[in-house]
């Protein structure tokens, strides 16, 4: 039996009766700060993805590098589903479905994930002043940030919504951009889960590409622009997007069962395969078992350091102490 995600947290059906536990519901969110403020973030280290075979290290094309269990006793923390990292690993931006993001550097022990230092939440406003709480826009899912603008995906009431970035770093006069029909007219809680810039030197010339949580995927800008589907398979469904500074994409994928509970999956997709009518599949670069260290990844980013390139992967505890805010990191050799 699979469930998504909301269905399952919000309560709909029995199994998420019987299991009565992980969801908040979309009106109980917590209410974003109504200015940037510093919060403080307790990190507990995962030195081993698998709990069976601690000392593994490869899984599948990927090798586990580290990662950290973040919890902190503001309510508002938590809920994050797109995920930024600088060029240079330092600093993150995590965006949370309660129209907030979080900004932090990363700390590290021996080249290790440690912690988080200076986390801050912040309110995402609209050029017009009005915060996006308090707007139709309210429901953020998916994050993308290339040069001076950060785009954020908008569910239940679909769009794209366009922000400025400061020099200081600051995400600032969000304004709608024009998006096809047919992404306005996804299912009400089916609306864009992933965002992701191509790079410039792509076939894709630094397009924005979109994809839902059922494959409707959307080429939103440049000359390539229209139409396409994500092949989904083994219940998994799309919840994030990043591409790898070769011009091929990483698709973050997550899937729900009653009694196995949450699984995640990760595939590459060559450039090449995102065009207007086409049908998108790709090859499995790491797909979770029962004993990895897996919750609800919603987040994935790329980066690079020396010869290898880094994913790093955020989970979504949907605002409930019975999951895990979870930031894991993987290389993918050259």
């Amino acid at each position: 039996m699979r469930l998504s995600r909301r269905n399952f947290l919000i309560g709909g059906g029995a199994a998420a009766a019987t299991l009565a536990c992980t969801g908040v519901a979309l009106a109980q969110r917590p209410q974003a700060f109504r200015g940037a403020t510093a919060i403080a973030v307790e990190a507990r280290p995962i030195g081993r993805l698998s709990t069976t075979d601690p000392d593994r290290s490869r899984f599948g094309a990927l090798m586990f590098r580290s990662g950290v269990d973040l919890r902190s006793q503001v309510s508002a923390f938590g809920g994050f589903s797109g995920l930024w990292r600088s060029a240079n690993g330092q600093e993150i931006i995590a965006l949370a479905d309660n129209a907030q993001v979080l900004k932090a550097r990363i700390e590290t022990a021996d080249g290790r994930l440690s912690g988080l230092s200076g986390p801050v939440l912040s309110p995402l406003i609209l050029g017009n002043g009005v915060p996006l709480r308090r707007s139709r826009y309210y429901d953020t899912e998916s994050f993308a940030l290339a040069g001076n603008a950060a785009f954020v995906g908008i569910e239940r009431n679909h769009a794209v919504i366009r922000f400025e970035r400061t020099g200081i770093g600051s995400i600032i006069r969000g304004v709608p951009i024009p998006v096809p029909k047919e992404l306005r007219d996804l299912p009400s809680n089916g609306g864009l889960e992933a965002l992701g810039v191509a790079p410039q030197r792509s076939p894709l010339n630094g397009a924005l590409v979109g994809i839902a949580e059922g494959g409707s995927g959307f080429i939103l800008t440049g000359p390539r622009q229209g139409a396409f589907q994500i092949a989904l398979s083994g219940g998994y469904d799309v919840t994030d997007l990043a591409f790898l500074p070769d011009g091929a994409a990483v698709i973050l994928e997550r899937r729900f069962s009653l009694f196995g509970g949450f699984g995640c999956r990760l595939r590459r997709i060559e450039a090449s395969a995102f065009r207007s009518g086409a049908r998108v599949d790709g090859e499995i670069l790491y797909e979770s078992e029962a004993s990895h260290q897996v919750d609800n990844m919603e987040g994935l980013a790329v980066h690079r350091e020396g010869g290898d390139v880094v994913l790093s992967l955020i989970s979504d505890n949907n605002f409930s102490s019975l999951q895990r805010t979870l930031l894991l990191e993987f290389a993918l050799p050259a």
